[in-house]
């Protein structure tokens, strides 16, 4: 019974161990001083440099958020373009602490990766664009098509289930990169080009004619995109899961990046905890007291980031459509901070 006992409570102590072992990211982020984000090579709306390398974007300002919440400077970050096939690596090794960059929910890449994701921060769908002059309005008239993908996404699976489906034959064109597709869909070398629908939008702005391009009107596909972090760090976990959670959340209290400082200051139960005034839950996650507040600051809330990045305020004028918030018929919904 005392060896039973005993090795029990090395097992206990060795577990222990190992979680406060892996609990290093925070650490690891903190003493390097900056915020290592795994996004995309450019895609406008999700993650896209300037001409002087300044990024934006709704998975770029995830990052921003993160990093204003540890260090309350959302400019210490370093933004790592990864293509669709370098994206997990990256993850995986360490190079990136984040990694938010347009990527699909599925199962076999929550269970396959050694990742963990951490929310829904854009729901979207498959879609097809092609030029205006061929002449077609439905994707049910694409029999025969030659289709423009990229390797490495669950775009391939997604075309070839909606074609067998509805008993269409079609040529498939695969590219390594984004942009290398997009080129070669202008260029003429194949009739369609396939994507996330909000990615559809985004590349079209890219064509030196946009306006003779447009986007049919079937979704094929779901496409929940969100921020990855590794197994084994339930803190770094939390913090990214939070952040966006926050975002939601301040937007669902009306608490913009025009107004957090006076919203902190009401006697509301509410807006007290999520703002820091009571309570302890940034302490929890490992961060100060008011984390909300920084973020915020930083990003303005979900509805800031989203019209700034891909809708009214954006080129793209993408409808909030499911991702509005729940309460005004979309599917963006935050646990509350209590």
């Amino acid at each position: 019974m005392k060896r039973v006992t005993l090795a029990l409570t090395l097992a206990l102590a060795a577990g222990l161990s190992a979680e406060a072992a892996d609990a290093q990211t925070l650490k690891t982020v903190k003493d390097r001083g900056t915020l290592s984000c795994g996004v995309s090579q450019g895609l406008p709306g999700f993650s896209s440099p300037d001409d002087k390398g300044n990024w934006t974007g709704i998975d770029v300002d995830l990052c921003r958020a993160v990093a204003a919440a540890i260090f309350n400077d959302p400019t210490k970050i370093k933004f790592v373009p990864l293509s669709a096939k370098d994206r997990f690596t990256a993850l995986q090794s360490g190079e990136v602490d984040v990694l938010s960059r347009n990527t699909t929910w599925t199962i076999s890449r929550d269970t396959s990766l050694g990742a963990n994701f951490t929310g829904v921060t854009y729901y979207d769908g498959q879609g097809f664009m092609v030029k205006k002059s061929l002449k077609v309005n439905s994707a049910l008239e694409l029999n025969s098509a030659s289709v423009c993908v990229q390797t490495g996404t669950t775009t391939e699976q997604n075309l070839a289930d909606y074609f067998k489906a509805n008993n269409m034959k079609y040529e498939v064109i695969a590219f390594a990169t984004n942009d290398e597709t997009v080129k070669a869909y202008e260029a003429g070398r194949c009739d369609v080009f396939t994507t996330d629908q909000s990615g559809l939008y985004a590349n079209r702005l890219k064509l030196a004619n946009p306006n003779d391009h447009m986007v049919l009107p079937e979704i094929i596909s779901k496409e929940p995109l969100g921020p990855m972090v590794r197994h084994g760090d339930d803190q770094w976990f939390d913090i990214v899961k939070w952040t966006l959670f926050a975002l939601v959340t301040a937007e669902e209290l009306g608490v913009t990046s025009k107004n957090v400082d006076e919203k902190a200051k009401l006697e509301n139960p509410e807006l007290k905890r999520v703002l820091g005034t009571d309570g302890n839950f940034g302490e929890q996650l490992g961060l100060t007291k008011d984390w909300v507040v920084r973020i915020v600051k930083a990003t303005g809330n979900y509805g800031e980031v989203f019209d700034r990045n891909v809708g009214a305020g954006s080129p793209l004028a993408i409808n909030r459509g499911l991702n509005n918030l729940w309460n005004k018929g979309g599917l963006q919904y935050a646990p509350p901070i209590r």
